[in-house]
């Protein structure tokens, strides 16, 4: 089954094309301008290329759905939409934070902590099993002080993702480890997206939305009165 990734939740935009579970082709680039509107489709062009395929090809689009930036997580689901829509494929959607702990499972850390920056003092994350990749708590918008995370002071932890620079400044956890040069990558979505194919879990195109776990906060407009 030829599959199309897209995460588009951070400051990486990222494609991917899998043949069932082999990565064929990957296209992506960490900007700080975030480039998602002007680059992912002509990644897309890239990665099918590379991959020696056409969008004909594909028969089913994975998204990574955030939490994450508003704007590339709005960009990263019309395009997967508009995919599934004209080719009539499934749409698979995957925790962004899932694929920032693919590259450190079975590493001999307990835990494994992704940390995307959501400003200030204020991160998403979750807990994930160090071994299995199993979830231990939801995802949430949490506000980092010196006592966060004190649960894991004892234990072989490591905190991945953008948001893990501040947080080795402020908690206090000598012992863990911090990578702060994370990103969730497409390439990290294809082992739960062929998890989510045999489970037969997919999204319903026309309600789907993104996952923000935070409301967009812009200006209201007001109401007129009769």
């Amino acid at each position: 089954m030829k599959i199309l990734y897209l995460e588009t939740s951070s400051k990486n935009c990222s494609v991917a094309i899998s043949d069932d579970e082999k990565l064929l082709c990957l296209c992506e680039e960490i900007s700080d301008n975030y480039k998602q509107s002007e680059s992912l489709h002509t990644y897309v062009e890239w990665a099918l290329e590379g991959a020696g395929l056409t969008m004909k090809d594909i028969e089913a689009v994975s998204l990574g759905k955030g939490p994450g930036s508003y704007t590339g997580l709005r960009i990263g689901a019309a395009s997967a939409k508009g995919f599934c829509y004209g080719l009539k494929i499934p749409l698979i959607a995957v925790n962004s934070l899932e694929s920032m702990i693919q590259p450190f499972l079975e590493t001999n850390y307990d835990y494994i902590l992704p940390l995307i920056d959501a400003r200030r003092m204020e991160v998403y994350t979750a807990v994930y099993d160090g071994k299995t990749g199993k979830e231990l708590s939801p995802t949430e918008a949490k506000i980092l002080d010196e006592t966060s995370f004190q649960e894991f002071k004892d234990k072989k932890v490591i905190f991945v993702g953008d948001g893990a620079k501040k947080a080795k400044d402020i908690l206090n956890l000598p012992d863990a480890e911090f990578r702060d040069d994370i990103y969730p990558s497409a390439q990290y979505l294809i082992k739960r997206t062929q998890e989510k194919i045999e489970r037969k879990e997919f999204e319903d195109i026309a309600y789907f939305e993104p996952f923000y776990l935070k409301d967009f906060h812009g200006v209201k407009k007001k109401k007129s009165e009769d």
